[in-house]
């Protein structure tokens, strides 16, 4: 399922950043003399438009973590470029990288664990501005009191620990650690899981406030496609390190096109029998990153499947206004 189209921003979209075939091996030792490589990323290829969410999903283990360490450069891929702004990251000077990771912040999904417990809320936010900014102590404290506000945080849990917080609390403090340098690109990873429901809505309607007023760009990672369908713009569906399906979220939901997608939102609970999908059970587990089956990656768990799934990769290309890694991408719906 590599993605060898092209990113969208090809199209003549207003990117902010783009992916253009990132691929992610790790090497491994296989016995005493042997070695190998666990496939992570594949190739993967798309676009995140100015302004907008993209949500990546997927069940656990197809390259979601992976990829976001590739975009907040924690990690740096194998192969393929990164361009945030046009910059290649991989090219530019140290300086000016330093800059770009300024740019692009990351919100995680346990919070508790993110944070630092030794520092109190007032040291969290104002150390990226000591290390990435000019600002002077009395201009910190401005800063870091107006994005406490704007989170929702009040002027006494300035000088609190994070032990003293609920979890939804704490995760309003990783979101403004997150907002404080003013990011163009927001990577949050399952930022809501660890969350109970009714707190879950009050993050999720934060981002988009966030959204609104700084004009950030988000990649959504998750594994709720409730809470997808309810923040994404654009959906890019994954499955073992590849792209299965990528395009607008509203086409995506309205008809997936390729199995898994389907797969995956069927097994979306809906409170109205209206919105209910028939249940697609699939069969089998993600095959092993070690020794990747040849043709299609889904073909060993796909209802639809051929002989050619069998022997050829599927490429991306388009079908019924998204991108689809299937050979039978205009069969699915019948």
């Amino acid at each position: 399922m590599s993605a060898v189209l092209k990113p969208r921003a090809a199209e003549g979209l207003d990117a902010v950043l783009v992916a253009d075939r990132l691929t992610k091996h790790y090497p491994v030792r296989r016995g005493l003399f042997g070695s190998g490589a666990v496939k992570a990323l594949n190739g993967v290829s798309f676009a995140l438009r100015r302004g907008a969410t993209l949500a990546v999903v997927g069940e656990s283990g197809c390259g979601k973590s992976t990829l976001a360490r590739q975009l907040t450069m924690i990690e740096a891929p194998t192969s393929g470029r990164l361009l945030i702004d046009g910059d290649d990251v991989a090219t530019v000077s140290r300086a000016a990288k330093a800059e770009l990771r300024r740019r692009v912040q990351m919100v995680f999904q346990n919070p508790f664990a993110s944070l630092n417990p030794r520092k109190t809320v007032e040291q969290t936010l104002g150390e990226p501005l000591v290390i990435n900014t000019g600002l002077d102590a009395r201009q910190r404290a401005t800063r870091i009191a107006e994005m406490m506000h704007t989170v929702g945080l009040r002027p006494e849990h300035a000088k609190r620990y994070p032990h003293m917080f609920s979890g939804g609390q704490r995760q309003r403090v990783a979101i403004a650690r997150a907002m404080i340098l003013d990011p163009q690109i927001v990577v949050a990873d399952e930022p809501v899981s660890a969350l109970d429901v009714s707190i879950q809505a009050q993050i999720l309607n934060l981002f988009l406030d966030l959204q609104r007023d700084f004009g950030t760009s988000y990649v959504f990672i998750s594994h709720n496609l409730s809470v997808v369908e309810h923040v994404a713009d654009d959906v890019m569906v994954m499955y073992f390190g590849g792209i299965a399906e990528l395009g607008d979220a509203k086409t995506i939901f309205a008809r997936p096109r390729h199995p898994y997608t389907r797969a995956l939102m069927s097994a979306t609970p809906a409170l109205l029998a209206s919105d209910r999908r028939i249940k697609i059970k699939l069969e089998g587990e993600m095959p092993s990153p070690l020794n990747p089956p040849s043709g299609c990656a889904f073909h060993q768990r796909c209802p639809y499947r051929i002989d050619r799934c069998t022997r050829e990769e599927p490429l991306l290309r388009e079908v019924d206004g998204r991108q689809v890694a299937c050979h039978r991408a205009e069969e699915v719906d019948a």
